[in-house]
């Protein structure tokens, strides 16, 4: 039958029910307290899991001094919408080492520490109605010590997860020396299931996907074979012959070994080091994109393998056709379910204000089936159609139109729900177009030198331009009829298009300082780079997109103190490093000997670029100091 779940899906697309902007990208919850952690950055996607009820769950686990603000762009995005997997990045708690997952240290249990706050984290996020989990497609993963977290937390608790993506990891168990060391050897099997203790069973319906970066220099390459061997006696599951090559466009690949019945997986990420594998266009700290997107193969390994969701699709409609007889509306076409048989075929009429009619019919031996609605007055409906099985299970929903009585006058198509979310140097226009007429031609974007039209999708549609330049913009929307009426708007919109420098450029110019230097060197070397300006309390800071490189909280660009007006005098202007302005007296410090700040003597204005950075101040009385040059 048709659910309230397929009209607030499917029906709202046509009728512009407040989907507006979301129609067609979900986005991320930043620095959620929930689980027992304290900051989770969670994506929840517009889509739905292929396969089960709802959607499914990934935890990605950071590794060690790795923030998880890298994961913003770690393309985790592409595998949420495509796989329709609601992903959670946690922040650990325990933290040892270098910020590293303790999977080498304290208790191994359900009830202890960060296991029991990732078990919470999993079963919050489930219980939570508004995200649409199933409890049967619920996975964890992770990189470096992350991973062995990972590996560790699902052998824990294998009832809770139905698969893991363990990247990197040294195999459980291990000492913090095996990581960077030589390899140690492990009896994984023995251990996961010594860890699993009364849970055991649910072992025999989990699966395992482990990779590496071919070019890791940091974890011994030896875990990637002994965590799936050891996974694979485990699940009792033998090697399938052969490997295969994986692409992602060009010089984008990875090898890939399976077992038997795709309980476990093997990857080696062609030309990687010790990182994430993010694929086209990912960066960050420890996050590569060399590859594959692991997490886009995980969506899919998840959904072909998975061992705990029913794999019933329904029913599937065909031939399906409407015809309007008088007051009423024929609905008639072919419903074939492989699995079973045909229960019941229910369509919905929905009105231009959103009423609703309803009616079923059984289909016929072979399948076909013919049924009317109500009586219904002169209107637009949206008609949706389903056919149910004989287990319950809904196939795919048919999406039609039909006018009951005489058609309104010409009129243009009407917008609404319009929005502009920008994201970087990219802009994305969605909104909602309505043509009484049903005979609308057309929606263009006309950004400034170039128009293109928007793709749409029942009353929904959506486009996006990039490289736009920085500062103000605009885009005209304009939907067309067939009959040459149109509609337009025009929204206005800002791009921070950022400043783009070498470190050393970004240093001079008084947006980095030599506290993160290591950082930022370690990430982009002495490529350019572009940074962008945050606000931090009533200052600001530069830092680039994953905040995995930033500068010193200081004052905004532009703003400036007023010097006093002394009523005239020689001015003097001095531009060199800020030790050199302090031995000068023109500048004094405080805070940390080994990264001061610095600030300019008598207005007190704060100085970007810590004791190296480079300023200009000017006097008129040789006492007080103020940032930038003379006046003309």
């Amino acid at each position: 039958m048709i659910t309230k779940k397929h009209i607030l899906l499917a029906l709202a697309l046509w009728l512009g029910l407040g989907l507006g902007a979301v129609a067609y990208a979900g986005s991320w919850s930043k620095n959620q307290s929930l689980g027992g952690f304290n900051k989770v950055h969670i994506y929840t996607p517009d889509s739905q899991s292929n396969i089960g009820d709802g959607r499914g769950l990934l935890l990605v686990l950071h590794g060690c001094t790795q923030a998880i603000d890298a994961y913003l762009s770690a393309n985790l995005e592409d595998a949420a919408e495509e796989f329709g997997l609601v992903i959670a990045v946690p922040d650990a708690m325990n933290k040892a080492g270098f910020s590293c997952w303790s999977y080498w240290s304290g208790s191994k249990s359900r009830s202890s520490g960060d296991y029991k706050n990732l078990i919470n984290l999993a079963q919050a996020l489930v219980a939570d109605t508004s995200r649409h989990i199933d409890a049967n497609q619920v996975y964890i993963a992770g990189l470096s010590s992350g991973a062995s977290f990972a590996n560790t937390t699902a052998c824990l608790a294998p009832d809770v997860f139905a698969g893991m993506g363990i990247s990197a990891g040294p195999s459980i168990g291990t000492s913090s020396s095996g990581a960077l060391g030589p390899c140690e050897s492990a009896d994984v099997a023995s251990r996961c299931s010594q860890y699993a203790g009364s849970y055991q069973s649910s072992l025999g319906s989990q699966i395992a996907s482990i990779a590496q970066g071919d070019s890791d220099s940091t974890v011994n390459l030896c875990y990637n074979s002994q965590n799936a061997e050891g996974m694979a006696a485990l699940y009792g599951v033998s090697p399938l012959p052969g490997s295969t090559l994986i692409s992602e466009g060009s010089g984008h690949s990875a090898e890939q070994s399976l077992w038997q019945d795709g309980r476990v997986s093997m990857l080696w990420f062609n030309n990687v080091d010790h990182a994430w594998s993010g694929g086209e266009g990912a960066s960050g700290s420890y996050i590569n994109g060399a590859s594959i997107n692991y997490a886009r193969y995980l969506g899919r390994y998840f959904l072909e393998n998975n061992k705990r969701v029913s794999r019933n699709l329904g029913p599937v409609l065909g031939n399906v056709a409407l015809a309007v007889n008088g007051d009423r509306i024929l609905v008639t076409g072919k419903a074939v379910d492989a699995e079973g048989s045909v229960a019941a075929v229910s369509a919905r009429f929905v009105a231009s204000n959103g009423s609703e009619q309803s009616a079923s019919a059984t289909a016929a031996a072979d399948g076909s089936f013919s049924l009317q609605s109500p009586a219904l007055a002169n209107d637009l409906y949206q008609v949706a159609v389903v056919a149910t099985d004989d287990a319950g299970m809904d196939g795919n929903l048919y999406q039609g139109s039909a006018r009951v009585g005489p058609a309104p006058p010409a009129s243009a198509p009407v917008l609404s729900n319009l929005n502009v979310a920008v994201s970087g140097q990219c802009a994305l226009v969605t909104g909602t177009v309505v043509d009484v007429n049903e005979d609308l031609s057309a929606v263009t974007l006309a950004f400034a030198g170039a128009t293109q039209n928007a793709d749409i999708s029942a009353s929904q549609f959506s486009g996006q331009r990039c490289n736009l330049p920085g500062g103000s913009n605009s885009v005209t929307v304009t939907a067309t009829d067939a009959g040459g009426l149109s509609t337009s708007q025009v929204l206005d919109f800002e791009i921070d298009a950022g400043q783009s420098a070498t470190l050393d450029g970004h240093i001079s110019a008084g947006r980095l300082d030599y506290t993160n230097y290591a950082n930022c060197y370690l990430e982009y070397g002495t490529a350019s780079f572009t940074l962008r300006e945050v606000t931090s309390g009533e200052q600001c800071r530069w830092q680039d997109d994953d905040a995995s490189c930033l500068g010193p909280v200081q004052a905004c660009s532009g703003s400036s103190a007023t010097p006093p007006d002394e009523g005239g005098g020689d001015c003097q202007t001095f531009t060199t490093n800020n030790y050199s302005q302090k031995v000068a007296g023109r500048a004094y410090s405080t805070g940390n000997p080994l990264a001061p700040d610095y600030f300019a003597t008598g207005s007190d204005q704060p100085m970007a670029g810590s004791t190296w950075g480079i300023n200009t101040l000017h006097s008129d009385d040789g006492q007080s100091w103020y940032l930038g040059s003379c006046e003309q």
